[in-house]
């Protein structure tokens, strides 16, 4: 499994044939992990967690629903529960925040109340009726009103109304009150300060205007991808120009609208309340303004640079357009990506919860109650299934730039279009799944191996915040810098190394050494065109991001007496940058798998009979006006231009 061991002599290029399976061991130790990972869900399930978790369990251990074994040392344990089938909590409202817990004693009881109980006469007419005791185990119904520890072992009073939840059978409060009472828990743990209430009251009465406006970035993002599809030549210079128009006129609206919100909060003679949101609203607005005015500064003066490479992206684009023309379904790969995605976060996270319930019952001494609790080796699982978390994640992003690295290099090196796959993507995502799942386990084990360490310092650092010891917490950013900066490179040759893989059929440290060789012989030339259209995709997120923030701006503005305009805009610019970035990426690594194709066709062909270029023949126009320009701008030493050497 050593990276670099390959003795393999140097050797042509052999586009789309010789297929073979690339980097079987590591996909033996993929499979190895997956199974492991599936042996903790099994661990779990074993242990009684799934039982626990579907059914629910009280206080003391017993499992609702089911008959239970006698746990040493507590007393109430080992009950008969098949009649009493769901969960009440006697304080449902009690929880935890800091340590994640509820701390609300729980039974497992018949039948959950239908209606507001008020005294503790009316839980013992409600348990003499149903049979549903609502109080400890050991208080008969009949001595509710008069128990001595009727405050402590029966539930607060007044019990809401609740209803059963059958997939969970736990009883579910219907009173919102019990709910606010959470609310305002939480603010109080996250802040005492006025201005937290202020912001999440203008979330909420903004909500119709986030929801709208986050669907008409998800429209914006689509129409950037059919203008990419089809006018994909004039695209460069419409993306260029509405972006500075977007830029300065969303920058001259929010310093227009500082003003105009600055004179009216000078004039204003509203509540105290309305005040308030005024003047938050008016830092708001000039904190934007400042903002958009120095990235429209540094945008403009970017712009200014790289004005004469425009040319050089049309021509790139227009391959790239003709691309998604031929592959129109590259367009849905992150929604399969993402759908992958959710399905396994959900999975990883309910063997987490399942992980938590799993274990032998351990008996608090502080509070009598018992919890569940992996001891030994075991507990280490939980380090296992966070390792997983992150390689099968990379896994699947890994598995999304190969298909759409094989559709586009099938796409490139087939000289006759009409002879192409039905779906070329498909055939990829096939193609990887027989051929190179082990090449994608080795690359995704290498980001992994950065991420973790990252993960670690991260979490370090946090803990160190608030410290005397300024000089670690320094030196551990730094450190986290370095393995983002490492991350981010070893993604980009992964991207590649795919690419490579897929046009050779090689494996992954053998592709990865000839993406670099290659991309470090034409950096000058490749680099420059991958640098502009990277560029032009920035811009195309940025005006998706500019034009939802322009029309947040406008809707916000009719709203400004109780609506703080800083959550709800940010939530809005995120929402629409990384709608934008899940499409607009997929023709970044279509731009970045296009620039090493042709990197491969330029280096091993030269046009001659037998050799001739796979390369678009505008993109060959392109290339042949490049030299010409190149040639023509060269001069001598006397100033003279020197002319070309005779073929």
């Amino acid at each position: 499994m050593e990276c670099c061991s390959s003795t393999e002599s140097k050797r042509d290029w052999n586009p789309l044939q010789d297929r073979s399976c690339t980097d079987i061991p590591w996909l033996i130790f993929f499979i190895l992990f997956c199974v492991g990972m599936a042996c903790i869900c099994g661990f779990t399930i074993v242990t009684g967690a799934t039982t626990r978790l579907v059914y629910g369990y009280d206080s003391y251990g017993n499992v609702c629903g089911h008959n239970n074994t006698k746990i040493q040392g507590v007393e109430l344990s080992g009950r008969n529960m098949l009649d009493n089938k769901y969960v009440f909590f006697l304080d449902p409202c009690n929880i935890d925040f800091i340590n994640r817990k509820m701390k609300s004693i729980s039974l497992c009881v018949a039948k959950c109340p239908e209606a507001e109980l008020k005294t503790h006469n009316d839980l013992k007419q409600f348990a003499l009726n149903n049979g549903s005791a609502l109080c400890s185990y050991d208080i008969s119904p009949s001595r509710y009103p008069s128990h001595s520890e009727r405050l402590t072992k029966c539930p607060k009073l007044p019990v809401s109304r609740s209803k059963s939840v059958s997939l969970s059978h736990r009883c579910v409060p219907v009173n919102i009150s019990c709910y606010a009472e959470l609310a305002l828990s939480f603010f109080n743990l996250v802040s005492d300060n006025n201005v937290v209430q202020r912001v999440v009251a203008g979330v909420l009465a903004s909500k119709d205007i986030i929801v709208g406006l986050c669907v008409l970035s998800l429209v914006l993002s689509l129409l950037m991808m059919v203008v990419i599809r089809y006018i994909s030549k004039v695209m460069v210079w419409i993306i260029t120009i509405l972006t500075v128009i977007g830029t300065i006129a969303g920058t001259g609206v929010l310093w227009w609208l500082y003003a105009d919100h600055r004179k009216a909060l000078k004039n204003n003679t509203a509540s105290v309340f309305g005040r308030e949101v005024a003047s938050d609203n008016v830092k708001a607005l000039l904190v934007y303004a400042i903002f958009a005015t120095v990235f429209t500064v540094v945008l403009l003066l970017v712009m200014a640079i790289m004005r004469k490479r425009v040319a050089l992206t049309i021509s790139l684009f227009h391959v790239a357009g003709k691309v998604f023309i031929h592959i129109p379904l590259l367009v849905l790969q992150p929604f399969w990506t993402f759908l992958c995605l959710m399905l396994f976060w959900v999975y990883w996270l309910a063997v987490l919860l399942l992980l938590g319930m799993s274990g032998s019952a351990v008996k608090n001494n502080s509070t009598n109650l018992v919890e569940y609790q992996i001891s030994g080796p075991a507990q280490y699982l939980v380090w296992y299934h966070a390792v997983g978390l992150i390689w099968i994640s990379e896994f699947i992003f890994a598995f999304q730039q190969m298909s759409i690295a094989g559709a586009v290099v099938t796409y490139y090196f087939t000289r006759d279009k009409s002879r192409l796959p039905a779906t070329p993507i498909l055939s990829a995502m096939l193609r990887t799944l027989r051929y190179h799942l082990g090449t994608l386990a080795k690359g995704s084990f290498i980001i992994t191996l950065v991420k973790i360490p990252r993960i670690i310092l991260m979490y370090i650092h946090s803990k160190l915040k608030g410290k005397e010891n300024a000089c670690a917490r320094c030196l551990i950013k730094c450190c986290v810098c370095c393995l983002w900066c490492l991350e981010k490179c070893l993604a980009y040759l992964n991207q590649n190394a795919y690419t490579a893989t897929a046009i050779n059929s090689t494996n992954f440290c053998t592709s990865a050494r000839d993406a670099f060789t290659i991309l470090v012989e034409n950096a000058l030339r490749v680099a420059a065109i991958n640098t502009v259209g990277d560029f032009v995709l920035f811009l195309a997120k940025v005006l998706i991001v500019a034009c939802s923030a322009f029309a947040g701006v406008l809707a916000l503005n009719y709203q400004r007496e109780y609506t703080v305009w800083v959550l709800p805009l940010l939530i809005i610019c995120l929402f629409a940058y990384m709608v934008a970035h899940c499409f607009l990426s997929v023709f970044e690594n279509v731009v970045d798998v296009l620039f090493l194709c042709f990197a491969v066709d330029s280096k091993y062909n030269n046009g001659s009979p037998g050799r001739e270029y796979f390369m678009d023949k505008s993109l060959m126009e392109f290339v042949e006006e490049s030299r010409k320009s190149a040639r023509h701008k060269a001069e001598d030493g006397s100033g003279r231009e020197m002319k070309p050497m005779a073929q």
